[in-house]
């Protein structure tokens, strides 16, 4: 009961910190012009989209970590070696789309880090990650429980990290096309996690990893009032590679990096999608979906954006609540 207790303090309070954060964030991203520029592939109903604030990925991180420190100040939340992994990732992940946004934003197109710069600090991320896991006492296995197998793999677990990592953040960037779509389906995800989390009372540090979960969902969802469609401001790259690099983290820690599979699958398909669709035209120089990701193809054929969106939700939610029967409870 205590901590139900804890969850739903934590949510109300990021929520309403997100919620604060958003008003006094929007017009300050406006006036430095801070506008999000669309790639000229999209449908006629986006061209209106041109210009909305960028960069409002920073209304949840900001709120999920001023959330943190102050239930960790009132004694509601305990430091570990784990949860400092989930919020190291969480930040780096999080510079390194705000470094992307604001070169895009200064260079006044889409052209911002490299991928070899991106790739660069993915794998110093994942070294520290690495670094840090073993240091809190973790071993480098690959772990499925329902079946009890276990093989240690040494240091090639670092290289799995850095794979976990890039997927899970580049697949909720890839996803984040439509009004509220990765948000929403994040913090879906996330919810799921939590209790996945607690079940994970073998952990060290499962408790504070579990409500960090909510706190980030409270966080989102204040952010959705202002990111569902209409948007007023996109979380950008600054708020979709830290949510990504956040849930693979938290998968890679409680051991359910397959479970993401499950827990994502709007995401991987999304993610499907583009590999598809990229490497079906090199063979073919023919399209396998009008457009890829998978949410343009809807829309070009001639479903409303908002119907796209609640559609995926839908599935993001069935995905999750399978994620919960299996993690939680077999």
């Amino acid at each position: 009961m205590l901590v139900l207790t804890k969850s739903a303090l934590a949510l109300m309070v990021s929520f309403l910190l997100a919620t604060v954060v958003a008003l006094a964030l929007i017009p300050l991203l406006k006036k430095i012009k801070a506008g999000q520029r669309l790639s000229i592939y999209l449908e006629d109903a986006h061209r209106g989209k041109e210009g909305t604030p960028t960069m409002g990925g920073l209304i949840f991180i900001i709120a999920s970590l001023v959330t943190c420190i102050l239930l960790w100040m009132t004694g509601k939340i305990q430091m570990s070696t784990n949860f400092l992994i989930i919020l190291l990732t969480f930040v780096g992940y999080c510079l390194i789309g705000f470094i992307d946004d604001y070169l895009i934003i200064k260079r006044h197109n889409n052209a911002g880090l490299s991928e070899g710069s991106k790739m660069g600090m993915q794998i110093v991320l994942a070294i520290l990650f690495f670094y840090l896991f073993m240091r809190g006492g973790n071993e480098p296995l690959l772990w499925i429980h329902s079946i009890g197998f276990k093989w240690n793999i040494g240091w090639f677990y670092g290289i799995f990290i850095l794979f976990i990592l890039v997927a899970s953040s580049n697949a909720v960037n890839l996803t984040d096309g439509l009004d509220g779509l990765a948000g929403g389906l994040s913090a879906i995800a996330l919810l799921a996690f939590g209790i996945i989390a607690y079940a994970a009372d073998w952990l060290e540090g499962y408790q504070e990893i579990s409500l960090f979960c909510f706190i980030l969902v409270g966080a989102i969802l204040g952010f959705l009032i202002f990111n569902v469609s209409p948007a007023k401001v996109f979380m950008g790259d600054t708020g979709s590679l830290a949510l990504g690099g956040v849930l693979g983290a938290i998968a890679i820690l409680t051991r359910h990096e397959l479970l993401l599979v499950l827990l994502m699958i709007v995401f991987v398909i999304e993610t499907v999608s583009v590999i598809l669709q990229r490497y079906y035209y090199k063979l073919t120089k023919k399209r396998l979906f009008p457009m890829a990701p998978l949410h343009h193809s809807f829309e070009k054929q001639g479903w409303q954006e908002r119907d796209i969106v609640k559609l995926f939700w839908v599935v993001g939610l069935i995905g999750a609540l399978l994620a919960i029967i299996y993690g939680a409870y077999l």
